[in-house]
């Protein structure tokens, strides 16, 4: 009887830890169609205000006319993820147009489709449909940027120089003062003052302005959490950073693989840590087992010492006992100087 009571117990706990799991999953589902939702209005907003020559007419275009942008936000595609687009498209054929802008003569600039460009042409297509649009530069890289956030969830550092990159276009600087603005203004948050000098501190207000305005259209992402958790990243040594970019890891395990200063053993770590799939705290292991182990100190030494001592025979053994005898009154001699 108490036996089939604890199953009872066992299994409302079971039921009850389910049903826990299904709810957190269907919070997280909820939050992400949310915030596709909201990308998609954002999307639609800009797309809706952009130039966009087709209507609702399908067309196609040759797809040797098609460029790809080099300034595209998505740098990496997964091999499988394309071989079977590819498979689907032989089959079906692209099913949603590229997004296309006037380049030069007959050429279009791609804006926002490169996995279909791709794909389509690994199938063999000749030609693609296409919606072109009259935009320009920062408008097509907001374009690019939320149709990948939309469509498929960007690596932490697509994400980052993308948003940094659309940064410097619309505050027409270098990427190095778009940081600098950010701390910038973490720094003024903290101690709470404004410029003395008002012509800079207006100067400062519409910067801030338009990085507001980028993080509000982009959406996701605060300027300060973007400066604290994202900017980092960037300081990743460069082969733990391909590695991220590839979608081979999760970021918070790249992370703390990019602490280990020897490139070696983050070189080996990283292969190992890919092949075998090592969790978070695998990962921690093995990097403390790689460090070199420093050597004790002279207290940690006495100490180890003394308990080997007390728990020894030593004691017994009147020859030992008296060199130990010795060696007491020295260490005495010693301390007393």
């Amino acid at each position: 009887m108490p036996r089939k009571t604890q199953n009872k117990n066992y299994d409302y706990f079971s039921a009850n830890v389910q049903a826990a799991e299904i709810e957190s999953q269907l919070v997280q589902s909820q939050q992400r169609i949310a915030e596709l939702e909201s990308l998609n209005a954002q999307l639609q907003s800009l797309f809706s205000s952009s130039n966009v020559k087709s209507d609702n007419a399908q067309l196609t275009v040759e797809i040797d006319k098609i460029i790809c942008n080099k300034e595209q936000v998505r740098r990496y595609f997964d091999p499988d993820k394309l071989a079977t687009l590819t498979a689907s498209i032989k089959e079906v054929g692209v099913r949603s147009p590229l997004w296309v802008r006037p380049y030069s003569d007959d050429k279009y600039l791609l804006i926002a489709g490169e996995r279909r460009y791709r794909a389509a042409q690994d199938a063999g297509l000749t030609e693609v449909p296409v919606v072109i649009v009259e935009v320009d530069e920062t408008s097509a890289l907001k374009l690019s940027l939320l149709e990948n956030l939309q469509r498929e969830d960007l690596n932490p550092v697509e994400e980052t120089e993308g948003i940094l990159h659309l940064l410097s276009i619309q505050l027409d600087c270098t990427t190095q003062e778009v940081v600098a603005l950010l701390n910038r203004k973490a720094h003024l948050d903290k101690q709470k003052v404004e410029s003395s000098d008002e012509d800079t501190e207006n100067v400062f207000r519409k910067q801030w302005s338009v990085v507001e305005n980028v993080f509000t259209t982009v959406g996701k992402l605060s300027p300060e959490s973007f400066r604290v958790s994202r900017l980092p990243l960037l300081n990743m040594p460069t082969d733990v950073l391909e590695v991220l970019r590839s979608g081979q890891m999760e970021y918070t395990k790249a992370r703390v693989i990019a602490t280990v200063k020897d490139e070696v053993i983050r070189a080996n770590l990283l292969a190992e840590a890919i092949a075998l799939k090592l969790s978070l705290a695998q990962i921690r292991d093995r990097i403390k087992e790689a460090k070199p182990q420093e050597p004790p100190s002279l207290k940690q030494e006495f100490q180890n010492i003394s308990r080997q001592i007390l728990k020894s025979y030593h004691w017994e053994d009147p020859k030992k006992a008296k060199n130990i005898t010795n060696l007491l009154q020295k260490l005495k001699a010693l301390l007393t100087d």
